[in-house]
């Protein structure tokens, strides 16, 4: 029995440590992605924005939310103390393994929010967003789920597997208080209510981005099995990541076929935010079966394609499109969970959609408003122009393009 355990705390320690890897790597897809789909005079700040958001999330989840999240405490929070990286006697893995697998995942809700203010918010400001959106906002709501409170019975039976709502929706959320607030790119939308496209500058990198992040999802979605211990756990792991990789296939072919019936050629930024889509959209339930997990992808492709105009009819600019994957998908893949498992209600998963939205979206939109008072959030109309490099890294990502 001694050895059994010893077997059970070995693999699923390293179920956590490896899927972290995997998740870790999720850091330079939305780096990838981010780039691609923006201008070149302003990639260096995106990539400084991106490494920079990571290392802030990290920090700030081990010291404070941790165990914000997962420590003692009542039904609105665990406690303001520092993890112990100890492992209890009993435990089946290592502490440090699940802090590590779990750090990934706030790291990733911050990322959502860096694509959609993009181009035109001043660095430092964001980045004590996310000191306050990785050390607060996103443990407190993670006390209510995954740290099993559930607000003292307010949203009892939410389902939510890897993070559909809990994660993405979460960082959506976020980035739309903070957009609202921002207001959009200049040029972006003409005197006469007409979008005008401001094309990225890298296609190319921002399929590798997808394919990171694709690739980075097997271990989001497949470390949230929690365990590798037994026959029922990789049978488990093999079908939740089967099933993502369904959803992210279906959302890309829905997202082309759509495209190419509207505008009647095949638009690549919205088949790569269709296989994101349909990542987000099997994230809340990626244990449902193969078909499920289609269907899940289907529509979350199809909301992509959609989505995106909505949101710029509302003059709302999102340059990755970060709010129609992460917000959109994302409260469509945790209400899904309710109509395909006949465990989880529809009205427990609206429930947790509309606390943990509205939670986060005041709290980000207080936080964003003070920001904006204190210290401002948008650069000033010149460094937005020549392009947020020069004024906010000194440094140009592609100095050999300039023009002589």
């Amino acid at each position: 029995m001694e050895n059994f355990n010893d077997l059970k705390y070995i693999l699923d320690g390293f179920l956590f440590v490896f899927s972290g890897v995997l998740v870790m790597w999720m850091a330079a897809g939305f780096a990838m992605l981010e780039a691609g789909l923006t201008r070149t005079k302003n990639n260096a700040t995106v990539l400084t924005k991106n490494i920079a958001l990571f290392a802030i999330s990290c920090i700030m989840y081990y010291f404070v939310g941790y165990n914000l999240m997962y420590g003692d405490g009542g039904a609105i929070m665990g406690s303001f103390s520092t993890i112990s990286m100890v492992t209890a006697a009993d435990a089946s893995y290592p502490a440090a393994a699940d802090f590590f697998f779990q750090v990934m995942f706030v790291a990733t809700a911050a990322s959502v929010i860096s694509g959609t203010i993009a181009e035109r918010m001043k660095l430092w400001p964001f980045l004590i967003f996310v000191v306050v959106l990785s050390g607060i906002i996103y443990p407190l709501q993670g006390h209510w789920t995954w740290g099993g409170s559930e607000l003292g019975g307010i949203i009892a039976g939410f389902s939510d597997f890897a993070g559909s709502t809990i994660v993405h929706s979460v960082g959506g959320w976020a980035a739309l208080a903070g957009v609202l607030i921002l207001g959009a790119r200049k040029g972006k939308y003409g005197k006469d209510g007409k979008v005008r496209p401001i094309p990225g500058s890298n296609l190319t990198l921002a399929t590798l981005g997808t394919f990171i992040l694709w690739m980075g999802w097997f271990g989001f979605n497949g470390g949230s099995q929690l365990a590798l211990g037994s026959k029922a756990d990789i049978d488990g792991i093999a079908m939740v990541v089967a099933d993502t990789n369904m959803a992210a296939c279906a959302g890309a072919i829905m997202a082309a076929l759509l495209t190419q019936l509207l505008y009647k050629k095949v638009d690549l930024t919205m088949v790569l935010n269709g296989a994101l889509a349909g990542l987000v959209s099997c994230t809340a339930g990626p244990d449902l079966g193969m078909i499920v997990a289609f269907i899940e992808g289907i529509v979350g492709g199809a909301l992509v394609v959609f989505a995106v105009p909505f949101f710029d009819k509302l003059r709302i600019d999102d340059p990755v499109g970060a709010l129609s994957v992460h917000l959109v998908a994302g409260i469509w893949g945790t209400i899904a969970v309710g109509i395909f498992n006949p465990e989880v209600t529809i009205l427990a998963q609206l429930k947790g959609v509309v606390v943990i939205g509205a939670f986060v979206f005041i709290s980000s939109f207080i936080i964003w408003k003070i920001l904006d008072v204190v210290v401002g959030l948008r650069v000033d109309e010149e460094t937005e122009i020549t392009g947020l490099d020069i004024h906010e890294t000194g440094l140009e990502c592609y100095p050999e393009f300039k023009k002589a």
